[in-house]
């Protein structure tokens, strides 16, 4: 049993790459392969989940050194990727770009 739910696994992390990869909307996708788009987009989310961090580790600096530290870096925010990749974010960023570029980032991971 347990090598079934691997091959759904595996099918479906396939398909939501490959439309992803397409430019097809996921009716286009799931039309032209003869998939149930809801079904699609139940995949689509279950990857998601299982994919997504479920705890992530902040370090907090003392008060005085946090203080310190921020007037030093203009208060920028370093965001750690995985493989100990990071993104140093300055006060004033494009929210819907910074989405973009962690959602290309994230996926290479």
């Amino acid at each position: 049993m347990r090598g079934r739910k691997s091959e759904a696994w595996a099918k479906w992390r396939g398909l939501v790459a490959e439309q992803n990869l397409s430019g097809q909307s996921v009716a286009v996708f799931c039309r032209e392969r003869g998939l149930k788009s809801g079904q699609f987009f139940a995949w689509k989310k279950r990857l998601r989940e299982a994919e997504a961090p479920r705890f992530v580790a902040v370090e907090m600096a003392p008060a005085w050194e946090a203080k310190h530290a921020a007037a030093s870096q203009n208060a920028a925010i370093e965001v750690r990727l995985s493989r100990g990749r990071s993104i140093l974010v300055e006060p004033g960023f494009d929210a819907m770009h910074l989405r973009a570029l962690l959602s290309v980032l994230e996926a290479e991971a």
